[in-house]
């Protein structure tokens, strides 16, 4: 069992969307995140120099997506995914994108992607 580190409903507004009202006014998708981490590690030592670092990477995510302006889900979260793989060197992540009240009638919908260094898995 591999241990992980997650982040679960980073709210971050951005341009996404296909319809002309969704071009013109940012808003809220919900992000969630899953990776491998050495927590055993950081654990014995108690020191965040061991592990990854979730603040670094929910701040990265942000600052992408809030700046980002995709018509789909889909190349927003390979492209995230992209950028968090190269900066943060993780060996692969789980990531779920969530568009808020996209369907009328649900909760939400999305996309969930596993990338790792080599590619989709």
């Amino acid at each position: 069992m591999v241990d992980k580190i997650f982040i679960h409903g980073l709210k971050i507004p951005c341009i996404i969307g296909t319809l002309p009202r969704e071009r013109k006014k940012k808003q809220r998708i919900v992000i969630d995140l899953e990776f491998p981490a050495p927590v055993r590690k950081a654990a014995r030592r108690d020191a965040l120099r061991d592990t990854v670092n979730y603040q670094k990477i929910a701040g990265r995510a942000t600052a992408f997506v809030s700046k980002s302006r995709f018509y789909l889900l889909e190349t927003l979260a390979e492209c995230l995914t992209r950028v968090l793989l190269r900066e943060f060197k993780l060996r692969n992540i789980t990531l779920r994108v969530s568009k808020p009240n996209a369907i009328r009638n649900a909760k939400s919908a999305g996309v969930i992607i596993f990338r790792g260094k080599n590619g989709p898995s």
